[in-house]
């Protein structure tokens, strides 16, 4: 088991650059990996489960200790994120593919990473937890919802197929392992030790597949693709920007602001490039495969600068790197 979890950890440090390399690989031999997309959904099912592995009732407590701060953090995140990503799509003259998956990611919730993050800025664990559950929890109707709203005169927003493909590979696999952990927590908690490998892996996955799914059709290094990148970069640091001053401006302290911060800017990108790959296309996938590389490198700079800054860490430091993986 060591070596799982020391193997697991050495993924996880250098996640960006293991995704990198599985892009390459796939770009230049696609084949190698094409047969992993008719199993994406299991794949992200399976990061679900393992993130409800790690969930106890505890980190729902602040929900109902202090209901308003948890209310807008999710306010923020799905009111932030989706209207920027629609303003972005805006200003850089989108095609349609590629402004229905950067729309995509906005309205995905918060990415499970973002509780890594906060702990280590020094921020609000304990409300980061409680708003990211919520956002997830809540998903399968604010997703396709604001979906509809904002991209729905791009292309056809299927509602209701993505309200029941959310709850199957979201929230059905996060219950069943809250569950788990809730009756089983002693005999199975050996083996959470090997969630940040399975999860990373996963990802690693799912992006080199991603890759190869494109460069078969000709649709990777395009033009209308390659401006993806600074959209992407600007998506997750006027997420960050505007979380922060946002509930900066509502009073909150900066414990709490950081962790709001982290809540809005970082997605669960694993879930929109499996709903792209689903219901759109391979290039509206591209969008979520790079934030998810992009966010794990912003977040981790961001809570290393706040870090070394003065400050006070949560009483709650209940935050399992098995979720590091999983956005």
């Amino acid at each position: 088991m060591k070596v799982v979890v020391s193997t697991g950890q050495f993924l996880g440090k250098y996640f960006a650059l293991f995704v990198l390399a599985a892009a390459a690989v796939s770009y230049y031999q696609p084949n190698l990996i094409t047969w992993v997309l008719p199993y994406v959904n299991y794949l992200l099912g399976i990061i679900m489960f393992g993130m409800g592995m790690t969930l106890k009732r505890s980190d729902f407590a602040a929900v109902f200790k202090r209901p308003k701060d948890v209310i807008i953090g999710v306010c923020a995140h799905y009111l932030i994120m989706p209207l920027v990503a629609f303003a972005l799509c805006f200003a850089f003259h989108l095609p349609p593919a590629v402004a229905v998956g950067v729309i995509l990611v906005g309205c995905c919730p918060s990415g499970t990473a973002s509780n890594v993050m906060c702990f280590l800025a020094k921020g609000d664990v304990a409300l980061g937890v409680s708003i990211g559950a919520v956002s997830t929890l809540i998903a399968p109707v604010m997703l396709p919802l604001i979906l509809w709203l904002l991209a729905g005169h791009w292309v056809k927003i299927p509602t209701s197929s993505l309200f029941v493909s959310v709850v199957e590979i979201v929230i059905v696999p996060i219950v069943l392992g809250v569950l788990v952990n809730t009756f089983f927590g002693k005999k199975v908690h050996k083996v959470t030790a090997a969630l940040p490998l399975v999860s990373t892996v996963a990802i690693i996955l799912i992006a080199g597949g991603v890759v190869a799914a494109s460069n078969k059709n000709g649709d990777l290094l395009t033009a209308s693709t390659l401006v993806i990148i600074p959209v992407v970069i600007l998506h997750n640091l006027l997420g960050y920007s505007l979380g922060f001053f946002f509930s900066r401006l509502l009073g909150m302290n900066h414990s709490k602001s950081r962790a709001i911060t982290f809540e809005v800017g970082m997605q669960n990108s694993a879930l929109g490039v499996a709903l792209a790959m689903a219901f759109f296309s391979p290039v509206a996938a591209i969008p979520a495969t790079l934030f998810s590389i992009w966010h794990n490198m912003s977040g981790s700079l961001l809570a290393s600068f706040w870090a070394g800054k003065k400050g006070t860490y949560s009483k709650n430091t209940n935050v399992d790197a098995a979720t590091s993986a999983a956005n």
